[in-house]
This record gives C-alpha cells, sequence and structure tokens, in this order.
C-alpha cells in the first residue's frame, strides 16, 4: 500500500489555478485541478474549441510563452499522475465534513447531475466577472460586454459584428478594442469614460511597473496602426435599433460626469462591446464564510484566508491581471504544499513572486483609484423603462418607486418589493446597476450556493470521492 498523499483541491484553472497547481504538485501534493471549462486556461488563455482548427491561436493572446510553459508543466504532471484535471466541472459549493472539504459540483453542459472530491484543503482560484451598468437599449441584441467580445474571439474565432463600438472604462477596453481590430472587425471608436487627467494621476504607478506601462504603450500602438479613433471622458447614452443594434448615442462628459450640451453624437455600428471593470467572484468564498477585503477575499502573506484549509489567488481576491495572478498563484501553492505536508513555509523561496505581488497590488490599487476618482452620472441617463434586471424584466421606474413611494432603503429590501436579483444569475450581474438606480450600497450578499442547482441534486448529492488513491482516480467526463 502506498502512503497517502496530502490532496489539494484547486478551483479554477486560469493563470493562478494554474501556477498553484504545479507549485503544489512539484513540491509532494496530489492536485485536483476542477474547472468548469473544458480546457485549462481560464479567460485569459481562453482557447478556440479544437473543431474550429485554428492554425496561428497565439495571434490572439498576450503572454502566449508562458502559457505554452504552464501548458507543459501541466501536461507533465498529468502524466506523472501528480495532477488530475476535472474539466466541466461547475462547482456550487464546498462544505466541511469529517475532517476534510468536499467540493461539490456539476457535471458537464446539463448540470442535472452532480459529483464530489475529497480534499485536505481547497485554493480558490476563481477570478471575476464583469460589472454591467444598465442603459437604454443595452437589451438589443448585439450589445454584448467587453468580456464576452472577447471570449467570442478567443473561443469561437467569431466577431459579434463587423462594426463595432467599445465602450465604458477600465485598462480591459484596450485589449478588446485592439483585438476586435486585428481580427478584422472596423472598431469605429474606444469610448472611455475616464480622461487622460485622471490617468496621469497614477504616474508614479505606472513607473513602479514599467512591463505594465510597455504593454499600455503597445496597445496604445496598435489603435493607432489601426485607426482606432479615442474618445476619453465620453460615455454611451443610449443603443438604438429594431431588431438588433443599429447604432449608438455617445457624449462627452462635463466635470460633474454629465453630458456636455451639444456634444452628442451618433455612430453607426452593429455590435457594441461595454463594460465597467470587473468585480472579484467570492461566491465559494462566501458560502465557506471567508472574510472579504472590499470587494475581494482576505488573504495573508502566504494567501491564506482566515478559514482554515483554504487559500485564495488571482482575481477572487482583487483585480489585477493576469501577471499578478501568476504570482498569488505560484505563493499559494507553495504555501499549501508546504502545509499539507508538514514542512514549515519558505518565504524566501517565493520572495520574487511575493515582490512581483506587491509591486502589482500597488499599481493596480492605484489604477482603480484613478479611474473611480472621474465621476460619472451614469444613473440619470437610465429612463424608467429601462430593464435593470434581464432575469426578472425588473424596469428601473419599479426600483425607483421601491425607494421612492415604499420606503425601501436597502438592496435586500429592493429585491423583496421589485423582484430584482431573484432570477437565474440571483443578483451577481444586476446588483451594481439595479443598487446605482436605487441609491442603495452595494453591500456584499453571502449566498450558500455559488450557482443554480437542481432541487434533486440538493435532495440526494453526490458522495464524495477521495482522489488520493492513485488506484482510483475521479472519471474524466
Amino acid at each position: 500500500m502506498s502512503e497517502r498523499r496530502a490532496v489539494l483541491a484547486v478551483i479554477g484553472a486560469g493563470p493562478a489555478g494554474l501556477a498553484a497547481a504545479l507549485a503544489a504538485a512539484a513540491r509532494g501534493v496530489r492536485v485536483v485541478l476542477i474547472d468548469s471549462a473544458a480546457e485549462a486556461g481560464g479567460q485569459f488563455y481562453r482557447q478556440p474549441a479544437r473543431g474550429l482548427g485554428a492554425r496561428r491561436p497565439e495571434a490572439l493572446h498576450h503572454q502566449w510563452r508562458t502559457w505554452e510553459r504552464l501548458r507543459a508543466g501541466l501536461d507533465a504532471h498529468l502524466e506523472a499522475g501528480r495532477v488530475t484535471h476535472l474539466s466541466d466541472r461547475h462547482v456550487w459549493c464546498v462544505e466541511r465534513e469529517s475532517g476534510c472539504l468536499v467540493v461539490h459540483a456539476l457535471l458537464g453542459p446539463q448540470q442535472t447531475e452532480s459529483v464530489a472530491v475529497r480534499a485536505d484543503a481547497v485554493l480558490l482560484a476563481t477570478g471575476a466577472y464583469e460589472k454591467v451598468l444598465p442603459f437604454p437599449g443595452w437589451t438589443l441584441p448585439g450589445v454584448v460586454t467587453a468580456g464576452g467580445a472577447q471570449a467570442l474571439l478567443k473561443g469561437g474565432l467569431s466577431l459579434p459584428g463587423r462594426t463595432a463600438v467599445v465602450a465604458g472604462t477600465g485598462p480591459l477596453l484596450l485589449p478588446v478594442a485592439t483585438g476586435l481590430a486585428a481580427a478584422g472587425a472596423r472598431v469605429v471608436a474606444l469610448v472611455e469614460s475616464a480622461g487622460p487627467k485622471g490617468l496621469a494621476r497614477s504616474a508614479r504607478a505606472w513607473a513602479a511597473a514599467p512591463a505594465k506601462l510597455a504593454e499600455g504603450a503597445a496597445l496604445v500602438a496598435q489603435l493607432a496602426l489601426h485607426r482606432v479613433p479615442v474618445m476619453s471622458r465620453h460615455t454611451v447614452l443610449e443603443a438604438h435599433g429594431v431588431d438588433r443594434l443599429e447604432s449608438v448615442t455617445v457624449a462627452a462628459l462635463d466635470a460633474a460626469g454629465r453630458p456636455a450640451p451639444g456634444s452628442r453624437r451618433r455612430l453607426s455600428c452593429d455590435a457594441l462591446a461595454v463594460g465597467h471593470g470587473l468585480l472579484p467572484h467570492t461566491d465559494l468564498a462566501d458560502g465557506l464564510g471567508c472574510r472579504l477585503d472590499g470587494p475581494g477575499v482576505w488573504v495573508d502573506a502566504e494567501q491564506r484566508t482566515d478559514v482554515p484549509g483554504v487559500w485564495a489567488a488571482g482575481e477572487t481576491t482583487g483585480v489585477g491581471g493576469a501577471t499578478l495572478s501568476l504570482a498569488e498563484g505560484h505563493i499559494a501553492g507553495r504555501s499549501a504544499a508546504a502545509r499539507l505536508t508538514g514542512r514549515v513555509p519558505d518565504p524566501g523561496g517565493w520572495a520574487p513572486a511575493a515582490r512581483t505581488r506587491d509591486r502589482l497590488r500597488a499599481f493596480f490599487t492605484a489604477l482603480d483609484a484613478a479611474y473611480r476618482a472621474q465621476p460619472v452620472r451614469w444613473t440619470q441617463q437610465v429612463t424608467d423603462e429601462t430593464v435593470v434586471c434581464r432575469c426578472e424584466e425588473v424596469p428601473a421606474g419599479a426600483v425607483r418607486e421601491a425607494v421612492g413611494t415604499l420606503g425601501a432603503g436597502d438592496l435586500r429590501t429592493v429585491k423583496l418589493l421589485t423582484r430584482a436579483g431573484m432570477g437565474w444569475c440571483q443578483g451577481r450581474m444586476c446588483e451594481p446597476g439595479v443598487a446605482g438606480v436605487a441609491g442603495c450600497a452595494l453591500t456584499p450578499a453571502r449566498r450558500l450556493l455559488a450557482r443554480p442547482v437542481p432541487l434533486g441534486v440538493l435532495a440526494d448529492p453526490a458522495d464524495p470521492a477521495d482522489p488520493a488513491d492513485p488506484a482510483d482516480p475521479p472519471a474524466a467526463p
């Protein structure tokens, strides 16, 4: 009988999850890598479907050599049996049971069957999701999120339209606009609500992260190469169309964040990729009772949460890009491996990653503050007829009535009175928009379940498998 090795369940196979899995597996821990996608890589390294026969997938990606190293490392650990990769598993809950942690996941695209994995520790690398703010016409076909447009391009080799406007705010807009232009779309404009003066205030942070400065400069150069106009301190006021998107109205913003008189322009397009930043995905951490630090999960210098046996890395701890996620994942994987095998963690071993982490955290904190410091009075452009909760089709007028007439003073009461946030996404997508229209604080909601689960699964959950036994690993789909 072989000695049982400690098991680390890594949830999420993006940059942070991959870096953690490789670091832990290299140090004697059995790793179970669990991810909802069919292939590893996450959103940043999303791969085209194999049936599409992409000849140059590297053309769609930054840091392709880093991905090749991660992929080669994962393949080596898979072949050696140190890592088990469970794809198409949608984790809905992690619970503590009999001294271990049990990860429950829905299986495959139908998500009607649940599987469970028993582990000694869990590392959350669940990434982030897009912040969506409503505006008149945002539900028209042809309007997609910025990340959605990027996913279509990377995963499906398809464009959301032939003539596109990229709008909103945040650093994600640059790679989305350049990616669409390079793929053959005519990008009419990049409409950014932040202005150069506000971003210039973070000059010290840029100087402390020269690689990011070079990356940003390269993206700006690509915009110039493709002749994409950049409209700073502008915003989209409305999307127009009958059966699908036909045009958008944009306007310049004054110092108070309101549309400047006489600045409205109409841009013809059949696609609008709009994004207002990213929010850490904390649902699994919420269910475990992990402490939050702002919008993300709190972690110590080793990437440990305040819940024993639970680590977190990447954008679930705070949005900061792939390089930061890789550094955090490496630290978390090494820390978890040391503690699971009874060794004393050696911070000196991950000192370079820690320096990268600390530098990039400071950079992205300054960058985020620069974007947030520039006001945009977007709620004033949301008409009463504008749908703010798409799942339940709740218009802004109903939310305003709940606050102004019925006396709702918080998001929970607004939800009870209007059903905003009671649909399939359980408020994950609409909460920022509903909170803005209601004038309520966006308070974190603790959810026991990280995604909708069939009642039959809740009534009869799967018995957990123990992947530590090399003779009986979890079955692949």
